[in-house]
């Protein structure tokens, strides 16, 4: 047991919570605070959303997280703002007045979520004034399932909001708790419960050195489904969400190659910036890979490490060239992303080694990336295939041809045999029949709940013939377009 030092609507808490304790479980179980609701305990319906400060930001800045999958332990130092804290005496917050006037609620049971994620987009447009497209709405509320009043009358809320006054509560300007030190320390790693949060990478490696059977987490967005969906004990666990080294974008050299070394521990919203940038196909797909509570959570490190088949990022990073770095006491060692993935759930990461940070090349000039993923939901839903494509076009010939695929394989893989059937091809329908030939030399698909190995195989020949069609007819969509693909 270790203890917890934080705030819950401006109010200092000290708890004592074991180490797979979730932030819901902490506010239900421990502390008495009902307003957050359980509905699908995996991250999915919102309607645990709480909303979390960071001490080492705007001390009003708020992100929104799903309660049931997040460490309890990730809230030390922090600022946790539940539905009970959001009212001033008797004046409701401007979510909460707006969904009452817009009749926003009807069971109630997933409201709570919906208001605090109208919260922190209330709040981000108090800091940061911006108009509220349907993007940014959609952005915020696509973590959040309502099954009895309908997505309507929570918009009108949503937009209705910012007309409402707003009197700050107090907890807005109360003093973020020092936080207490779990970092270092390796006494309690023979024990069989032991929490460790370290501060470097040095103290990391150390903690890895010593303790290789436990659990590394960061935003514990699949991890903590071990503990709500199969009732997995995570009992000794490494917090690496506080890591200097893992939470840094740098631009560097690689090799001769110009780029970014992103640490295994930023999130995929940390992310959003530098993908609009440079990546925008990249960026596309991150409001597909989860919600907005997911997507701040969730870490570039961790979608890696996980080792899915269909992970989304991997396949995007193996045609851009990724490469990784891992780190141990001994020292670091720096692979191809293509070498880090063995088989199903299987990586080269030794024992007591972790990943510290990812290498992304520049794209070459005149590279083009398109990323395309299939999923029986439009958002918030799991790959059944996802294929990525880089390449240039050079007078109408192709050069540089990357592809790789999620879904397909035990790992993400890159499709070699089709590859080198479109390498200095021209864009024609010929070349990329042989390409969709190869990719059964390149793929054996199995069969699961998201799609038959025949499904699986005609998709990914479908994805190629939408590249040629987008090609070949550059200036027409060839499939219905929907925001976020």
């Amino acid at each position: 047991m270790a203890t917890i030092a934080f705030l819950l609507n401006g109010t200092p808490q000290r708890c004592n919570a074991s180490p797979d304790t979730s932030i819901l479980t902490l506010l239900r179980e421990h502390l008495g605070h009902t307003g957050t609701k359980e509905g699908c305990a995996s991250g999915d319906c919102g309607a645990c959303t709480v909303a979390i400060g960071e001490p080492t930001a705007n001390a009003q800045s708020f992100s929104s997280a799903n309660a049931c999958i997040t460490p309890a332990h990730q809230l030390q130092g922090q600022h946790l703002v539940t539905v009970e804290g959001l009212a001033k005496d008797s004046h409701l917050h401007p979510a909460q007045e707006a969904m009452i006037e817009c009749h926003g609620s009807q069971c109630g049971f997933c409201t709570p979520g919906i208001v605090m994620s109208l919260f922190t987009l209330h709040n981000d447009l108090i800091q940061r004034p911006a108009p509220l497209t349907p993007e940014r709405l959609e952005a915020t509320l696509g973590g959040n399932l309502c099954r009895c009043t309908g997505y309507r009358p929570i918009r009108d809320a949503a937009l209705r909001m910012q007309d409402i006054p707003f009197e700050r509560p107090q907890w807005y300007d109360a003093a973020m708790p020092v936080a207490e030190s779990n970092s270092n320390s390796l006494e309690p790693v023979d024990t069989a419960l032991f929490f460790a949060q370290p501060d470097s990478l040095a103290a990391l490696t150390q903690l890895r050195l010593k303790a290789p059977q436990a659990r590394l987490v960061a935003g514990g967005t699949d991890l903590w489904l071990e503990s709500t969906q199969r009732l997995t004990s995570l009992d000794q666990l490494i917090d690496v969400s506080r890591v200097a080294e893992l939470l840094t974008i740098e631009e560097a050299t690689l090799e001769k190659q110009s780029g970014w070394w992103i640490g295994a521990g930023v999130t995929y919203t940390q992310l959003e910036p530098l993908f609009e940038e440079h990546f925008p196909a990249f960026a596309h797909l991150l409001h597909r890979l989860g919600s907005q509570q997911i997507r701040n959570r969730g870490t570039l490190g961790g979608n890696i490490a996980n080792a899915s088949p269909i992970g989304d990022t991997p396949p995007v990073l193996l045609v851009l060239g990724a490469q990784v770095e891992l780190a141990s006491a001994k020292g670091n060692r720096c692979i191809a992303l293509e070498n880090f993935f063995l088989d199903y759930k299987q990586t080269v990461l030794a024992a007591d080694e972790v990943m510290s940070r990812i290498f992304i090349p520049q794209p070459t000039q005149n590279s083009e990336l398109r990323v395309w993923k299939l999923s029986k939901r439009r958002e918030d839903d799991i790959s059944a295939v996802l294929g990525a494509f880089s390449f240039r076009v050079d007078q109408d010939t192709l050069r540089d041809v990357r592809i790789a695929f999620g879904g397909m394989a035990a790992i993400p893989k890159r499709a070699l045999a089709a590859e080198a059937m479109l390498e200095g091809s021209p864009i024609t329908a010929d070349a990329f029949r042989a390409a969709q030939q190869a990719l059964d030399d390149d793929f054996q698909p199995m069969s699961d709940v998201r799609g038959s190995q025949h499904y699986r195989q005609q998709a990914a020949k479908n994805l190629l013939e939408r590249l040629y069609l987008s090609l070949s007819v550059p200036d027409q969509e060839v499939m219905l377009h929907a925001y976020a693909h």
